[in-house]
């Protein structure tokens, strides 16, 4: 094919209109670095909470290959290491909780397998259905039901409360755009994977050291059945995940932009076509087979018009026989379930159009409003403007990427946490949390799982160390300076919950002067660009991009040097003596058994801690510690601070527990005596949250003390 002239300077627009779209480098490079990140927390959270599961995290997400306009889902791939999956009866190991073999015969298609139950205490097959996800076969062979696995996850998800559930191929999700999927390890080597390494060697792509590592790296056993198939409730997918991966990671920026403008075409184009029928992963296959048919010198930005044109070709001659084959695993189509044959004719109609007419429909991409930036012929003049806008658009990324995960780490650690605090036998429960999380550290070489373990064990030590003093003040001893000393190797954890902790010590061991100085630590690092974090409660806003503008309106290189997050402070029952007294009403939110009742499954297990926003409990620490030194002035200053953060507008979205906040607020206004203000306050809290809200004791208690 001849080239068209206009091409080239397309090229080099699209792929600065993916920059600014928040495609580039950059962004690319900080998505798979946070997302490999969450991928080795949430393994090393599971192991300390007592799972034997490894985490993966798989998709758009991970790849980087998303743009904020594309919205793709996260997705996650949980694997049981309890189990194992043998590829023959030599395979079976003892001890196990479970054995399955791998079946497979002519009848079934490619990538499908059954699942045969073995038995614990010798390599031969079950004969008995004891387990309710045993199923048995016309044959007599006893099979583990994919069906009835899925079915358990949900009836868990039930159970737990957490809400209603999703299903979407083998997920089975209760987070919106989360696809979870429950799978088990194949760590044999396979014939499917063996033969697609022995058709790529000698060639330029895939890399020798991708092909190296496929021949160990696991694949999957994932619930999903073929849609032609016998065994609909019984069959596994196999999954090659993690070699998908591998081959995203090698791609460089080029191919990385030509599958993104793939995805935005198959969202913005195709979807008017034939729907969500045509999906990522198709994308995904054909920018493989278009990256190994091609040379390699090709692959450079002005080159990504003419890239995107032959992978459209490659989309069109697969439309034309009705056939995309799975660029790992021999033998699958995939259009089979997915695209009909009337819709594959429709969608050949329009891509062969496409093609003719020069990629022409590119102008009329929506998403991310890219075929307006395309069609803005002005943009090269301003270029000082646009590196400004794709600076602050990427900052923005990093920052609500960087939330996401903390959010969801700060939920894991309180769960962890939780679990230990209502264990009888805490003290050893705790060293052996430790040891796990000691032991994740020094024997990873992986630095994103070293600096993982690190965090955990610095929030469980901080917390350890709260533990030791509260037990202290509960024995009428002063808290030691080794335990204060020890404070110094958690205080970093975030800008402020580790430090004001240390405060709360200190204020309730009476050493007032002590608690100011952290205090005002605290303060000087609190500056305007600080993003609350919770664990507990969840706001839709915080994904908005826009909300992030305002950490940026400074010193942006400030906020990412100084980690601008603050976790909201946490105090369980094994902390009451370093806690003040007015938070312990927080450990008791409810009236009545009703109320317990009424609470979710996440609710159960954070409202019988008591949760407070720090920057809250930063101003009403200041309060307590500033009256109790007779400084009036700073007391007034800290109280007018404190109700800033419920009737200041800007700072609402990083307020999560507002009742909470009003009612330390309403508790100051006792404190003055003014208790007409006070119950106002209180009042105000429970038009909040008028259930499980510790405003309902409060009131109470006021209104005798204005009763006399």
């Amino acid at each position: 094919m001849e080239i068209p002239e206009h091409f080239t300077e397309l090229s080099i627009r699209f792929s600065e209109v993916l920059d600014d779209s928040g495609a580039g480098k950059e962004t690319v490079l900080e998505r798979r670095r946070i997302f490999l990140w969450r991928e080795s927390m949430e393994t090393i959270a599971a192991k300390l909470w007592g799972d034997k599961a490894e985490c993966f995290h798989f998709g758009s997400q991970t790849e980087g290959t998303t743009t904020p306009g594309l919205q793709s889902d996260i997705d996650i791939l949980c694997s049981n290491h309890c189990v194992n999956i043998m590829t023959f009866l030599g395979d079976w190991k003892a001890r196990k909780n479970m054995n399955f073999l791998m079946l497979y015969d002519e009848t079934m298609p490619p990538q499908q397998y059954l699942l045969q139950v073995i038995q614990f205490n010798t390599p031969s097959p079950e004969t008995s259905r004891w387990f309710y996800n045993f199923v048995r076969k016309e044959s007599g062979q006893v099979l583990y039901s994919a069906e009835r696995c899925k079915q358990d996850q949900q009836h868990l998800i039930w159970t737990r409360g957490s809400g209603m559930t999703t299903e979407h191929g083998p997920s089975v999700s209760w987070v919106p755009n989360w696809d979870i999927v429950q799978a088990f390890h194949v760590l044999k080597q396979l014939p499917e994977i063996q033969h697609w390494i022995n058709r790529c060697r000698g060639k330029p792509w895939p890399p020798v050291q991708v092909l190296e590592a496929a021949r160990v790296a696991p694949c999957f056993l994932l619930p999903a059945c073929h849609p032609d198939s016998v065994y609909k409730r019984e069959e596994w997918r196999l999954s090659s995940n993690l070699i998908e991966r591998m081959l995203m990671f090698s791609l460089n920026m080029t191919q990385i932009k030509c599958y993104i403008a793939l995805k935005l075409i198959r969202k913005s184009l195709f979807a008017n076509i034939v729907g969500d029928y045509i999906t990522s992963f198709h994308c995904k296959t054909i920018i493989f087979y278009t990256i190994e048919r091609t040379r390699p010198s090709l692959w450079v930005e002005h080159n990504l018009m003419f890239l995107l044109w032959l992978c459209l070709n490659v989309l069109r001659q697969c439309l034309r026989c009705g056939r995309l084959p799975h660029y790992i695993i021999e033998g699958v189509n995939l259009f089979d379930g997915k695209l009909s044959k009337v819709k594959q004719r429709r969608l050949y109609v329009f891509v062969d159009s496409m093609i003719k007419k020069n990629l022409h429909y590119v102008f009329y991409i929506g998403i991310d409003d890219i075929g307006c930036r395309l069609q803005d012929c002005s943009m090269r003049r301003v270029v000082q403007v646009k590196e400004l806008q794709r600076f602050t658009l990427c900052n923005r990324i990093r920052l609500v990427l960087k939330y996401e995960s903390l959010k969801d780490f700060f939920s894991r650690l309180l769960g962890i946490i939780r679990q230990l605090s209502s264990n009888t036998t805490f003290e050893v429960d705790i060293q052996h949390v430790l040891r796990i999380a000691l032991e994740s550290y020094i024997n990873n070489r992986l630095k994103t799982k070293i600096t993982t373990a690190l965090k955990f064990i610095k929030h469980i030590h901080a917390f350890y160390n709260s533990t030791k003093s509260s037990d202290c003040l509960r024995l009428q001893n002063v808290v030691n300076t080794e335990i204060i000393s020890r404070f110094q190797y958690s205080l970093n954890t975030d800008v402020a919950s580790s430090r004001l902790k240390m405060a709360s010590i200190l204020y309730c061991s009476g050493h007032i002067h002590a608690a100011v100085k952290v205090l005002e630590d605290v303060d000087n690092w609190y500056h305007i660009m600080v993003k609350a974090v919770c664990g507990c409660r969840y706001k839709d806003k915080n994904h908005n991009l826009h909300q992030y503008a305002n950490m940026l309106s400074g010193n942006s290189d400030k906020v990412f040097l100084e980690s601008p997050f603050a976790f909201c402070v946490t105090f369980c029952r094994r902390e009451l003596y370093c806690t003040p007294c007015i938070l312990l009403f927080e450990m008791n939110r409810n009236i009545t058994d009703e109320e317990v009742a009424l609470r979710g499954y996440v609710e159960k297990g954070w409202m019988v801690t008591a949760e407070v926003d720090a920057r809250s409990f930063l101003h009403y620490l200041q309060y307590l510690t500033y009256r109790a030194l007779g400084d009036h002035d700073n007391t007034e200053n800290a109280l007018g601070r404190l109700g800033s953060c419920i009737y200041d507008e800007k700072n609402k979205i990083n307020l999560y527990h507002p009742e909470t906040t009003l009612n330390l607020l309403g508790h100051c206004y006792e404190m003055e005596g003014d208790y007409e203000l006070a119950l106002e306050l209180y009042e105000k809290s429970l038009q909040t949250y008028g259930k499980n809200n510790a405003a309902n004791w409060h009131v109470r208690r006021v209104r005798r003390l204005v009763s006399g």
